[in-house]
């Protein structure tokens, strides 16, 4: 096992692209926290026959939370493997990823619960 002096150094194009990533992370969790609250916030009238404001509001708490999760647990990993001198760009987009997934899930949830 070599130690970390010897253990060679980050490419700057792995760095580049795990930041890269974790800034499109955060940003579309931004965007997902301002659709979310807006959609909430103009969900004015919803006939309880086709619509559920309950549903809807799980769904985008459930999203955003398990968004937030997910940023963050992966923001954590890649400068840990970063710090580490490893290869940390599978992680970062791989964060970005699971929070575009976890979004869309979220929207469709959202749409079944307003009855879209």
């Amino acid at each position: 096992m070599s130690s970390p002096q010897n253990r060679p150094r980050v490419p700057g194009w792995d760095v580049a692209i795990s930041v890269t990533s974790l800034v499109f992370t955060v940003m579309l969790g931004g965007l997902g926290m301002l659709v979310g609250i807006f959609s909430l916030a103009f969900l004015d009238y919803c006939p309880p026959e086709s619509c559920s404001a309950d549903g809807a509001v799980t769904a985008v708490a459930a999203t955003l939370v398990a968004a937030g999760v997910i940023g963050v647990a992966g923001l954590i990993l890649t400068v840990v493997r970063i710090a580490r001198k490893r290869m940390a760009w599978p992680f970062a987009v791989g964060t970005l990823l699971l929070c575009i997934l976890t979004c869309t899930i979220g929207a469709a949830f959202y749409v079944v619960a307003v009855g879209g």
